[in-house]
């Protein structure tokens, strides 16, 4: 439906709601139909602005019911999101506030985000930060994904996984099973046991879980945050980060 099609509709339904209550839309006429169609016309004609007016609105109510169902989902889903055994967890791991990350090994503003997130470890000791393999932009995505999780796996610690995780976001090209590899080889992972690891059930479990999560809460790009009750679709920028985790806190 056209920008003008969701202004038109509303302003036609007030004219309509103003005719005497017998009349309906099928008791109009053929003339009596153009003439509330020029009314209408003629009245955006005369303020353009309405338009703009509208859109807003209409993007100002679909915001806050993304934001709803957002929350639902963070309360209901809340130990997938913030707890789940498939995930890399940086920082303090018993820390008070807790932010997640969906990423993709191909998103050139992931890149940028990494150090966002490494300044935000290093200046707030009490933060859990929980990564989550989202690769929705390349099949390169999904390889270099399957080959993160298998170093997860055997990580616990997840320091090799953070040096492989900023090995790729530091490289140029596309990120690749290849790619991916030679970063798993040069954190000194075990390799034979990552080639076992990469087409494992854990990997498929992991993928798909957080596809899930992706979509109930409405992430539908990447880096997406999750931070308390709320949802941050882009990179947002350190200073956002810290300010959203600072209101936590108090």
């Amino acid at each position: 439906m056209t920008l003008i099609s969701r202004a038109i509709i509303p302003l036609a339904a007030a004219f309509l709601l103003a005719m005497p209550a017998a009349a309906s839309a099928q008791s109009f006429s053929t003339d009596q139909r153009h003439e509330i169609e020029s009314i209408v016309k003629n009245y955006l004609m005369a303020h353009p602005e309405m338009l703009q007016d509208m859109q807003a609105e209409l993007d100002r109510r679909q915001q806050e019911a993304e934001a709803a169902k957002a929350r639902t989902t963070i309360k209901s889903d809340s130990a997938s999101i913030f707890d789940s055994p498939h995930d890399v967890v940086l920082g303090n791991p018993n820390g008070k506030v807790t932010m997640v990350e969906f990423f993709d090994y191909n998103c050139p503003h992931c890149k940028d985000a990494v150090s966002d997130m490494l300044d935000l470890l290093k200046n707030d000791h009490n933060l859990k930060f929980v990564l989550k393999e989202f690769p929705i932009l390349t099949e390169g995505s999904v390889e270099a994904s399957h080959v993160a999780i298998a170093v997860r796996m055997q990580d616990p610690t997840g320091a090799k996984y953070l040096a492989f995780h900023k090995e790729l976001f530091s490289s140029r090209g596309l990120v690749d099973e290849a790619r991916a590899l030679a970063a798993a080889k040069d954190v000194g992972c075990d390799m034979a046991q990552i080639e076992k690891d990469m087409n494992s059930n854990e990997v498929k479990v992991t993928l798909a879980d957080n596809m899930k999560l992706a979509d109930a809460l409405g992430v539908n790009g990447t880096p997406s945050y999750v931070i308390g009750d709320q949802v941050l679709v882009g990179a947002v920028g350190y200073k956002e980060l810290s300010e959203k985790l600072a209101a936590l806190q108090k």
